[in-house]
């Protein structure tokens, strides 16, 4: 069977996403849509160069517009939205009309729990909601799943990832590739993790730890940041004792950010400045954003780690897995965009096919199993694992 599909936006994450579902969705019509109908064209025609085909067509639509981004989606078996989160409930609601699955990029887990709440109405329409795909929240909570499955009794799951340059440039030694406001969004409030079975929150850039990776990426530091776990701590509430998620960067980055979060950088109320009505963010966006963006190509560097430990047989068990993908220099799409990207376009690819049921899914629950390791395998990702058991535990 063959799938018609929608993305909307043809950013980074879109046009990656309408690659993957034209490489490994059975597609015979991807719909690219944009504000910018040029930058979907271009979007397009960078897909269908490299797989040689004619299947994604680049047109331009405004997604707040609900008069024209129903008539959009229909005929649609599956909707990825890669725009900003705060567009994401209106098109939740237009793909339901629509009779199209949808899943997003998400980024704002109110909003995630918001549109769950429309799972009665999915459910009513046939089709299936999955919102907050991507490298993370997505693919790393898949992955603590994934690691808990190895296990007969489950009790505590850790997550750490992250993006980073593969050649880092002092003083910064970071790259900024998404929207500078999403970074500091993850740096800024709390995060939600669970400890003693229960959501609890946890203040963001606190609790740094060092892990060691192979070389030459070498130690890094991983701290608590905002969003990562999506609605994972109520989905596993009871059923973990403890589950968190932790951002990794080369060492000194939190120094610096905590430098910036004390100086009230991160906030975004206005404040008088030399006479003047501010914004700090925007100012720190202003002077800070620039250092941090590359120029093409980015040679980044994405990195997954989870480990899941309890009980296996009797006897105290863990089970670790990681996972690191860079730039591709064939497609010339990033880590960052392949895991984000892409991730949304498996969840979309399994929804269109009917492998999700109807109604609302929540993303850590969305790819698991066999499923998972197929379609890890499709995209020649490889996770190494490491299970270790004490059997004087017993």
């Amino acid at each position: 069977m063959k799938y018609k599909y929608a993305v909307l936006g043809a950013g980074r994450q879109g046009v990656a996403a309408a690659y993957d579902l034209a490489r490994l969705g059975e597609a015979n019509e991807i719909r690219l849509f944009d504000l910018d109908a040029d930058a979907a064209m271009r979007g397009a025609l960078k897909v269908n160069e490299l797989l040689h085909t004619q299947v994604v067509k680049g047109m331009g639509l405004d997604v707040t517009d609900p008069s024209t981004l129903v008539p959009a989606l229909r005929g649609v078996h599956s909707t990825i939205s890669a725009v900003p989160y705060e567009f994401n409930i209106n098109i939740t609601e237009a793909a339901i009309e629509a009779r199209s699955n949808i899943c997003d990029l998400g980024g704002h887990t109110d909003t995630v729990r918001r549109q769950l709440s429309l799972g009665d109405q999915a459910k009513a329409a046939g089709v299936t909601i999955t919102p907050d795909c991507g490298m993370g929240p997505g693919l790393n909570i898949n992955m603590g799943v994934r690691a808990m499955d190895y296990l007969d009794e489950p009790e505590d799951v850790y997550i750490w990832d992250g993006g980073l340059p593969q050649n880092p440039q002092p003083p910064w030694n970071y790259w900024l590739t998404f929207n500078f406001n999403g970074l500091i969004n993850e740096y800024h409030g709390d995060a939600w993790f669970i400890r003693g079975g229960q959501p609890t929150p946890v203040a963001c850039l606190t609790e740094i730890e060092t892990l060691e990776f192979p070389q030459p990426l070498g130690m890094m530091e991983a701290s608590v940041t905002s969003g990562g776990l999506s609605t994972a701590p109520w989905t596993f509430q009871n059923k973990l004792r403890r589950l968190e998620n932790k951002t990794l960067r080369y060492p000194g980055h939190w120094e610096q950010f905590i430098a910036f979060q004390s100086l009230g950088l991160f906030e975004t109320g206005e404040k008088e400045i030399a006479g003047q009505n501010m914004v700090p963010r925007e100012l720190l966006k202003a002077l800070l954003a620039p250092s941090l963006t590359p120029e093409p190509p980015v040679y980044d560097v994405c990195l997954i780690r989870t480990q899941a430990t309890g009980r296996h047989n009797g006897s105290h068990a863990s089970c670790t897995l990681d996972f690191l993908e860079t730039y591709d220099i064939e497609t010339g799409f990033t880590a960052m965009e392949q895991l984000t990207g892409w991730h949304a376009s498996i969840i979309a690819i399994i929804a269109a096919q009917g492998h999700l049921p109807h109604g609302a899914v929540p993303v850590e629950l969305a790819l698991r199993g066999k499923t998972f390791d197929r379609e890890i395998t499709r995209r020649g990702w490889e996770i190494k694992r490491e299970i270790f058991t004490n059997p004087a535990s017993a």
